[in-house]
């Protein structure tokens, strides 16, 4: 047997995904110049860390998720809070080493949730499918002993079957079906979600690796749950799954856009690129008016 997911292109999906189209033509278009590319990853990366692993429990913020990548000493904060956090920046940093890969394996599947889940797995192992019956919620996930295969499955239908489709559709079907086959006894969401944007970066469809889907996820958590639980109880019709992930995708780029135009002013002489220090030194003055020296010196 192999993997067919069902779903419709619907109206509302059509739209969504043409404005997506839209809105990355334009951020793929604009002039980003060479500085500022390092300061826009590092922010995604940062905000992909924080939102993924604040879903599953952790409790810092994203401040402290920043601080942990900068190798700063945090107090009264747990070992395991951190390790989660720098766990997932290793795992982001590792597919965007592979983004050009273009057929993965169980292997890398097993080598990226080892990646995530070392140190802070509750019950099995790091890197090796679950030999254990699991429970999300009200959903209850295929034996282990059909694991394997599923995923064997997953892996047939992403490297052969999936290119026709959309980047948009494909990562938001790989993103579901992993979490439907849940083939881990923990780390299943962060890896889910990693796949999924692993997925968008083999496509090209996040070249500059500046997008935080996860954000989304993060800011509804309830609706994020609901729509992944709604394709179980619609039969696997993932419709309204990849019309929730669009909507997701949208959003994010919509931010990604502001951003890059924040990071922009026009002058007569055409485009001048902000540094960091000049874009917040802007916006404070924008934001409070005339400021002091002082004033100045304290908020930078």
């Amino acid at each position: 047997m192999s993997y067919e997911p069902t779903f419709k292109i619907t109206p509302a999906l059509l739209a969504r995904v043409e404005a997506i189209a839209a809105t990355r033509e334009r951020i793929m278009s604009a002039t980003i110049a060479l500085p500022w590319v390092p300061t826009l990853q590092k922010d995604s990366r940062a905000r992909n860390v924080h939102s993924s692993t604040a879903i599953e429990g952790n409790p810092l913020t994203l401040e402290q998720v920043r601080a942990v990548e900068e190798g700063r000493e945090l107090a009264g904060v747990g070992t395991r809070a951190q390790r989660e956090v720098t766990n997932y920046f290793a795992a982001l940093r590792h597919i965007e080493k592979q983004a050009s890969k273009k057929a993965l394996s169980h292997e890398d599947i097993l080598t990226l949730h080892k990646i995530l889940a070392g140190q802070v797995m509750d019950q099995g192992d790091a890197g090796r499918y679950r030999m254990i019956r699991v429970r999300v919620g009200p959903y209850s996930p295929p034996p282990p002993s059909e694991v394997s295969g599923l995923m064997f499955e997953l892996l047939e239908w992403w490297n052969k079957k999936s290119a026709p489709l959309s980047p948009v559709l494909s990562s938001a079907i790989i993103h579901y079906r992993f979490e439907a086959i849940h083939p881990f006894a923990d780390g299943n969401g962060r890896t889910g979600r990693a796949l999924a944007l692993w997925e968008l970066y083999r496509r090209g469809f996040d070249t500059h690796h500046i997008f935080s889907v996860d954000e989304f996820y993060w800011e509804d958590r309830p609706r994020y749950y609901a729509a992944l639980q709604a394709v179980r109880t619609q039969g696997e019709d993932l419709t309204g799954w990849l019309e929730y992930c669009a909507e997701g995708l949208a959003l994010t780029l919509e931010r990604v856009w502001k951003r890059i135009q924040q990071l922009s002013v026009q002058s007569r002489g055409g485009k001048l690129v902000l540094r960091p220090r000049q874009e917040k030194l802007l916006q404070l003055l924008r934001d409070r008016g005339s400021l002091t020296p002082r004033q100045i010196w304290v908020a930078l």
